[in-house]
């Protein structure tokens, strides 16, 4: 059975998706090579359907978080 995680990159915060099996992705984001064996893992799911699922709503609570963050008076 393949088991999909959700991982941060270490260097910008991304949000990706991988397969538990793989070693290594590139950030979509940065460009930068994210190891899974020292990526936090923040979520797994048995479909891909669930892990896109997953993926859409840590991006979707990490951009209201940051949009709340930018609307914070100085």
């Amino acid at each position: 059975m393949t088991i999909y995680l959700i991982v941060v990159c270490r260097k910008c915060g991304g949000y990706l998706l991988a397969v538990e099996h793989q070693k290594t992705r590139t950030c979509p984001y940065c460009g930068s090579k994210v190891f899974l064996s020292i990526s936090e893992k923040v979520a797994s799911a048995e479909t891909a359907e669930k892990a896109s699922e997953l993926l859409r709503k840590y991006k979707e609570n990490a951009a209201g978080k940051r949009k709340t963050r930018l609307q914070k008076p100085i």
